[in-house]
């Protein structure tokens, strides 16, 4: 049998429709990480097209990182990789958008407090008044993209005590109300406790990626932010140049 590619408005709209359905059921969690999806004479049945159409819509999930294609063995759907860039402060948002899924935003708890011991061992010893303690989770598709663990110093952010956080992300307010002067980030690997794992869906006990940040505006502490994140789907980028000496 010779295939006959479709007519050029026919391909676009059936290419289209591929590209949509598949990464429909990806990004709702239907085709969860490892499914394979239907070889492309399976599709080309479906959808009643050429396979040139199928391979078109599914090299655009490939290059787009939805899906991986391997040779003799088909095409399955990819687990998100992250590469998180540890060097720049950034909306976790476009982080997640920038992988093709769509994003939400959820806050866990809220609470106003006096800063403890062990506040102090995160914004700095210097910190002895009011905070807000705050735990959000970013979601990428239908999973779970992260918890994040901030505390906001309130002397140095009066303003944090009155916002609600519920449609606004703490990460991006803070950098739309303070100009941060200085940052330290710390990364390291950590076991998911029970809390962890099941704020992320994980087993406990499996491997995180742990990347803490502290923030400083004219020497004053400004936040401490905790960002727990999935090790098997997230790696760490630090782009650096040269020094002088």
């Amino acid at each position: 049998m010779v295939e006959t590619p479709e007519s050029g408005d026919a391909a676009t709209s059936l290419y289209q429709r591929i590209l949509n359905d598949i990464r429909d059921r990806i990004v709702s969690g239907e085709w969860e990480p490892g499914y394979r999806i239907p070889f492309e004479h399976e599709l080309t049945e479906e959808y009643g097209c050429s396979r040139m159409t199928v391979n078109k819509a599914l090299s655009q999930l490939a290059k787009a990182g939805l899906i991986e294609r391997r040779r003799r063995s088909g095409s399955f759907v990819r687990r998100p990789q992250s590469q998180a860039a540890v060097l720049e402060i950034h909306d976790i948002r476009i982080e997640v958008e920038a992988l093709g899924l769509p994003y939400r935003y959820e806050l866990m708890s809220q609470i106003k407090r006096r800063a403890g011991a062990g506040d102090r061992d995160r914004l700095g010893s210097s910190v002895s008044g009011q905070l807000l303690a705050l735990k959000c989770r970013h979601h990428a598709g239908a999973r779970p993209f992260c918890v994040e663990d901030r505390l906001i110093n309130l002397a140095a952010v009066p303003e944090a005590a009155d916002e609600e956080f519920i449609e606004t992300a703490p990460g991006p307010w803070l950098i739309g109300q303070v100009p941060w002067s200085a940052a330290e980030h710390v990364i390291r690997a950590a076991a998911a406790d029970a809390e962890t794992a099941a704020d992320l869906g994980l087993s406990a006990g499996a491997p995180c990626l742990v990347i803490e940040r502290r923030t400083w505006s004219a020497e004053r502490p400004v936040t401490h932010v905790r960002f727990t994140y999935p090790a098997n789907a997230h790696a760490v980028v630090a782009r650096f140049t040269p020094s002088d000496s």
